[in-house]
């Protein structure tokens, strides 16, 4: 089943290209909830509701997808976590752009993920595909890092890698977008929108083996990054049972799994185009920032 958030807050249900709108079970679900919870409403309650989603979305009449603003799948995660280097191929990319990474100025890192660990990219970062990523700081670099993102399931801590698939509700398709410099991570990755996700979620049972996921960026019509997660370093499993070494997960927590090389700048103006044939395709257009 593919979830997306659309317009003003609204929940539907992607079937054969279209939106049906199951809005009335979003509305129900959120009655039913704790304010206080940690989490989204809709993810927790995922496995007992997904059937009477599905019979809503059947007599739903469908609705054109270009005709609605796509928002995050999520609507309150608890929090939007992320792997560094976790592709080789990128690790020497920026390895050999140290002038780029800035540690050619005496910031250097330890390496390794297993060293660096899981960084925090604050919630006001992520965005929808429609509402794009307004550049704040357009005399530094600004680069684009395309990411097949976990959507946690349920609440989680010292997860044992053998257990961590039952913790994934479905995946989706997010942009690590960065700015370069010298400062912490969370810092200069943390901008507003700079971690658009969607265009939907794809619940896990329709991606079995998340180790096998071709996915792709366009920048302006040219390819710039061709990943597999095959090549990830630490894969879905192990990525779940670092971050909650550290973190209790909650359902609806995001967790992007890492860029692969081609990362390359973007201006006001570009159009970024992420697909991955198992989820489904966003757009997501550069500007000025206000």
């Amino acid at each position: 089943m593919k979830l997306c958030r659309f317009n003003e807050d609204r929940l539907g249900v992607v079937v054969d290209g279209a939106i049906r709108d199951i809005t009335d079970v979003q509305t129900e679900i959120r009655a039913n909830a704790r304010y206080d919870m940690k989490g989204d409403a809709v993810i927790a309650s995922l496995p007992e509701w997904r059937s009477r989603m599905e019979e809503a979305a059947e007599s739903a009449e469908p609705i054109d997808v270009a005709s609605v603003d796509l928002l995050p799948p999520i609507a309150r995660p608890c929090k939007t976590m992320a792997a560094p280097v976790n592709y080789e191929a990128h690790v020497a990319e920026m390895a050999a752009q140290p002038h780029v990474t800035g540690e050619d100025k005496g910031a250097q890192r330890p390496s390794g993920i297993q060293n660096q660990g899981i960084f925090l990219k604050a919630n006001s970062a992520v965005v929808g595909p429609s509402e794009g990523v307004a550049i704040r700081f357009p005399d530094r670099r600004n680069d684009h890092e395309v990411e097949f993102v976990i959507i946690v399931g349920k609440e989680g801590s010292r997860i044992k890698r053998e257990n961590a698939m039952d913790y994934v509700a479905g995946y989706t398709l997010g942009l690590d977008m960065t700015v370069r410099g010298i400062e912490d991570r969370s810092f200069r990755k943390s901008c507003d929108g700079y971690a658009p996700v969607g265009p939907w979620m794809v619940t896990a049972d329709e991606i079995p083996d998340p180790g096998n996921v071709p996915f792709t960026v366009h920048l302006n019509g040219n390819l710039q990054q061709d990943a597999h997660t095959k090549d990830l370093i630490f894969d879905v499993p192990r990525l779940i049972e670092f971050a909650s070494e550290f973190y209790t997960i909650y359902p609806g927590d995001y967790l992007f799994t890492g860029s692969p090389p081609g990362v390359s700048e973007v201006h006001p103006g570009d159009v970024m185009r992420c697909n991955c044939e198992l989820i489904g395709e966003m757009e997501v257009v550069v500007r000025e920032a206000e």
